[in-house]
């Protein structure tokens, strides 16, 4: 059973695919418009992501370009365009896999399924798990799950993989560069998005910019994240 995301703004494609989905034992939400998508990709965690590209709002390419600049959820993408390029492209913007309409639903099962796979590990086919500490915060990386002073956050991918990457480097101020690099995996882009998912994450961990307990920013410089220092009596 899977987390699905429906991006599609044909009602009719959109209540059959959910149909599908559904009676497939997924769990399933749908949205119609590329923001729409957004929003609830910011929000919830998806273990994949069928995505429509003509879209009312935005075309679904950009909107694709959009969601790996705050996820790296599994993206599927369903198209009308059987163009070798057009696909080429949209793989290389960040697509796992993508099906020509119309489709049938087995087509559509067994894309997933497969993609699904690549996104899982597999039981006793990977090492033991290395969680890490800094100060109340524990990070599991294998699982993706973190905990603060013991009680779980609820975090969506791209949160987890900024935690877990500077969680990995206690102490050490990374450039926005480097982040941009290793956790969004994109060798230029708009600081405003490290601004903002920082912003999400500092509010999960109960923090704000202007007095920080983990993570800290050197403006010009970067973030580094750290243990809270232990308050002095008076």
């Amino acid at each position: 059973m899977a987390s699905v995301l429906v991006v599609e703004d044909d009602q009719f494609v959109r209540s059959a695919l959910i149909r599908h989905l559904t009676d497939a034992s997924h769990t399933v939400r749908s949205v119609g418009t590329a923001l729409e998508a957004l929003r609830e990709v910011a929000h919830v965690r998806f273990d994949v992501v069928i995505l429509d590209l003509g879209l009312p709002d935005l075309d679904g390419s950009e909107a694709l370009k959009m969601l790996r600049g705050i996820t790296d959820v599994p993206v599927i993408v369903a198209t009308a365009r059987d163009d070798e390029s057009e696909i080429v492209r949209l793989l290389n913007a960040g697509a796992d896999d993508y099906l020509t309409k119309p489709f049938s639903v087995e087509h559509l099962s067994a894309r997933m399924a497969a993609v699904l796979r690549r996104a899982r590990p597999v039981a006793g086919e990977v090492p033991p798990s290395t969680v890490l500490r800094v100060g109340g915060l524990a990070i599991d990386p294998l699982r993706r799950e973190a905990e603060l002073d013991g009680v779980r956050l609820d975090l969506t991918r791209r949160e987890f993989d900024l935690l877990a990457f500077l969680a990995g480097r206690p102490g050490v101020v990374v450039a926005r560069r480097d982040l941009l690099a290793e956790v969004w995996q994109q060798s230029y882009g708009d600081d405003q998005t490290i601004d903002v998912h920082l912003s999400w994450l500092r509010r999960k961990l109960g923090e704000t910019a202007a007095k920080p307990r983990y993570l800290h920013t050197l403006r010009g410089v970067g973030v580094k994240l750290e243990p809270p220092r232990a308050e002095t009596s008076p």
